[in-house]
């Protein structure tokens, strides 16, 4: 009953084997191997988008903060929502990679940009000139921190609003694959024929070991790409090893079977949290995450079964009186069990 992180799941056999395969032998360094010819093009093929340029790097946070920096001058705004992963949990690793460009949040409900607030927001932008940050980008999140996900005109709708003022748009994509799926959409109709310019395209989350691929459809940008990844320390020599994790995502669609399994774990979860007295969901579920508030009670009957997950907000003490609320984060993975998530529930209606 692990519904901390999908960041907790293990790592599928197809990739563990393919890291195995690719450990045979030599193989040139630094992206130059052949598994990494397979991945652009797979990914170009994906998306639709035949000149995009194709990069990896190691973790989530490295992959926006670079395509942040690629596509945003240091004396200008990032604009984000209050509870974005490049604003919350990336320690100023967007603002260090830039060289201090600004984080600007932009309300909105469930997770999700207000496209009001961001056109508000534009409108006032750099009213005097130099002494003012200057508008640099939009940054959006799909799925959201919320649990939440935007539709392709949700996202088109921003990206317009950017586009009218000659900014380009970046999307977070640690869950990318989750939002996908539930979305029946194609990859292109998602990003680049939604205004997007640059993808962080996350495998961590969705089974991978440690890779996330970061797309970028203008390949005017790709050179300063290659060298901040390199002076950023994130140009991996053995190389192969990410290729072959995101070659064996990518081969016989496995990255979208992974991540409809996640999101039919959460759907189960859902379900499951109806039929106990006194919860409810804080925002819609959008993929394979869900924030709920549980009766006290439940919460440490569960606790007690050996049910892991967070209390969001974090600073939530863990326990307290029985008559009282607590708000939990809960994330289902690739891997996670229908007993598992049935148990839980069972624990928090207190049968069994």
């Amino acid at each position: 009953m692990i519904f901390t992180s999908d960041n907790a799941s293990g790592v599928p056999a197809p990739v563990l084997a393919a890291l195995t395969r690719a450990n045979e032998g030599f193989a040139p360094s630094y992206g130059a191997d052949p598994l990494m010819d397979q991945v652009r093009a797979h990914i170009r093929a994906l998306f639709e988008a035949p000149e995009a340029a194709v990069y990896l790097v190691a973790t989530g946070t490295a992959a926006n903060a670079l395509a942040l920096a690629t596509h945003c001058p240091p004396w200008a705004a990032v604009y984000c929502t209050p509870i974005a992963h490049i604003e919350e949990d990336e320690c100023g690793a967007p603002e260090f990679y830039t060289g201090g460009a600004k984080l600007v949040p932009i309300a909105g409900a469930d997770g999700k940009m207000d496209p009001q607030a961001l056109a508000a927001r534009l409108e006032t932008a750099a009213a005097v000139g130099v002494h003012n940050v200057q508008k640099g980008m939009v940054s959006l999140t799909n799925l959201t921190e919320a649990g939440t996900r935007y539709a392709p005109a949700e996202i088109a709708a921003l990206s317009a609003l950017a586009r009218a003022h000659g900014l380009p748009v970046h999307l977070d994509g640690a869950r990318f694959a989750n939002a996908l799926v539930a979305e029946g959409c194609t990859p292109a109709k998602m990003t680049w024929r939604a205004g997007v310019d640059v993808l962080s395209l996350g495998g961590t989350k969705n089974g991978l070991m440690g890779v996330e691929a970061v797309v970028i459809f203008d390949p005017a940008q790709a050179w300063e790409f290659e060298l901040r990844r390199k002076r950023g320390g994130h140009l991996f020599s053995k190389h192969r090893y990410l290729s072959a994790q995101m070659a064996a995502w990518l081969e016989d669609d496995l990255w979208r079977d992974l991540a409809r399994r996640a999101n039919a774990a959460a759907e189960r979860l859902e379900a499951g949290l109806a039929t106990v007295p006194g919860t409810r969901l804080a925002h819609p579920r959008g993929g394979n995450m869900l924030f709920a508030t549980l009766p006290r009670a439940a919460h440490a009957r569960a606790r007690a079964a050996g049910a892991q997950y967070y209390p969001w907000p974090p600073h939530q003490p863990d326990d307290g009186p029985e008559e009282e609320e607590i708000g939990v984060r809960l994330v289902a993975s690739w891997c996670t069990q229908a007993e598992d998530v049935d148990r839980f529930i069972t624990a928090l209606r207190g049968e069994g």
